[in-house]
């Protein structure tokens, strides 16, 4: 009994995190970049996000509800994690806005997740279900979560590796050339210092 409660566990863990998705979005100057998810009520949202590139790092954020109003609201953010039921049925938005930024184009990176069952489902489920395996459940959703919020840790990481190791294939590439710029400059003020010389002392004959 207890194997197949670990099974139906492995099972839901997977399920969970299946729903998590992670996106990058390059946002410019004086734009926004909107995303929708369709859902019904209960169901738990959550949105992890990292401005990966650009500027000082911020971006102004904002999630609406179907109804058109504001569920949160954040100025100048470098990342954040925020999780909440939707109150309806419908689509909610989730905005990222560089608007404030007047030439700097930031790269955003950030994750989606959605849970797989309505209040009412979760609700039956536990009125049908043992305590027991209630206890296991509860346990999957914070693994889950955990887990989520490793995997977007790592993607960001990633992404930041991947900018600092351009910047540095960059930065040698600028070195290379200066330093052959250097070299020729040299070569060229010593071919023409010697030529001065050679000019400078020069016997002219006199016929």
């Amino acid at each position: 009994m207890m194997n197949l409660r670990h099974l139906l566990a492995l099972l839901g863990l997977l399920s969970l995190l299946a729903t998590a998705r992670a996106y990058f979005v390059t946002i410019d100057a004086h734009a926004e970049e909107c995303f929708f998810e369709k859902v019904t009520a209960g169901t738990k949202l959550g949105l992890a996000f990292e401005v990966a590139e650009g500027g000082f790092l911020d971006i102004d954020i904002k999630i609406f509800s179907p109804d058109g109003k504001i569920v949160h609201e954040g100025e100048r953010e470098s990342n954040g994690r925020y999780t909440f039921p939707a109150s309806m049925d419908g689509v909610y938005t989730y905005c990222f806005s560089n608007k404030m930024s007047t030439m700097t184009t930031k790269i955003v990176m950030f994750s989606m997740e959605i849970g797989d069952e309505s209040k009412a489902d979760k609700d039956a489920a536990n009125t049908e279900g043992e305590g027991s395996s209630n206890k296991i459940e509860d346990m999957i959703r914070e693994l889950s979560a955990a887990l989520s919020g490793v995997k977007h840790e790592q993607d960001y990481m990633e992404v930041r590796e991947r900018i600092h190791r351009s910047i540095n294939d960059n930065t040698n590439s600028r070195v290379v050339l200066w330093s052959v710029f250097e070299a020729l400059v040299l070569v060229a003020m010593t071919i023409g210092q010697v030529y001065y010389l050679k000019q400078f002392f020069e016997v002219r004959r006199v016929v």
